[in-house]
């Protein structure tokens, strides 16, 4: 199995392809292809053709909670050439709409599609609730327990409902977990729920240790103090390779590659083997 990272905010060595604010995975095996979050625009399509990835093998789309920078590039995914029927995987409450509030001002963060658009594709789309099996060896999860206090949401994510604006509790977050050989590979969006609360809700239900995290970890707003404790959290849990990226913030990051030689930057184009 391996796990190629389509687009991601920084440049790799590869230089032709397309960076952005965003993250998408495409997770491939001999019998199966999912791919994980969508980037904000059709710029994980062109990097795939790039890097020789067949998206035409994708099998389940997982989006792992509805901002812009991982469902964007949906619409486009739904109309590329090639695409074969696939299934949608969400967390519920995944088409609520999702706001920034900055003072008396709110900005549209959600989606840029519905319901709609997914059944008038005829995409059969599933919301998860807990823990579900998608394909041999590879579990979405959600429904995080909240125990690590200083793991807060930003109070600036809200919701609209029924034009009434509530705290996002990003509910409709989820992960992807493959079991591997080496251990439990854990892959994330943006961990809005706690990269902690969510590692740990994992390992209570596979029982397992975690070999290798990637994606966002949201420590881009977290003080100097939480975000050493987090890492040192990580390598307390076991965890072997760290390919943390997006939200995770630079001092997270070259932290998190300071610690050991098999972490990594998870560039744009970066693949990591299991």
């Amino acid at each position: 199995m391996e796990i190629t990272t389509l687009v991601e905010n920084s440049q790799g060595e590869h230089t032709g392809l397309v960076v952005e604010h965003g993250l998408s995975f495409l997770i491939e095996s001999e019998t199966t292809s999912i791919l994980f979050d969508t980037g904000q625009s059709d710029a994980f399509i062109r990097n795939a053709q790039k890097l020789q990835k067949d998206l035409s093998r994708v099998e389940h789309v997982v989006l792992s909670h509805g901002h812009y920078d991982h469902s964007g590039g949906f619409r486009s995914f739904v109309g590329h050439a090639g695409v074969g029927p696939f299934k949608l995987w969400t967390g519920e409450g995944f088409f609520t709409p999702k706001y920034g509030k900055f003072n008396s001002s709110y900005q549209y963060l959600g989606n840029d599609f519905d319901s709609a658009f997914v059944a008038d594709h005829g995409i059969e789309h599933k919301t998860v609730t807990g823990v579900k099996e998608i394909a041999r060896g590879v579990h979405l999860v959600t429904d995080f327990a909240r125990t690590h206090r200083e793991e807060t949401i930003h109070p600036r994510f809200v919701l609209k409902e029924g034009g009434a604006w509530r705290a996002d509790p990003f509910d409709d977050e989820l992960l992807l977990v493959v079991e591997s050989a080496k251990g439990l590979v854990v892959v994330v969006g943006c961990s809005h729920p706690g990269i902690l609360n969510m590692l740990d809700t994992v390992i209570a239900h596979f029982k397992r240790p975690i070999y290798a995290l990637v994606g966002g970890t949201h420590l881009v707003e977290a003080d100097h103090g939480r975000t050493e404790r987090t890492i040192a959290a990580f390598n307390e849990r076991g965890i072997e390779v760290l390919g943390i990226s997006h939200c995770s913030g630079v001092s997270a990051i070259e932290m998190s590659v300071a610690h050991s030689d098999h972490h990594y930057y998870n560039h744009t184009g970066s693949s990591l083997p299991l």
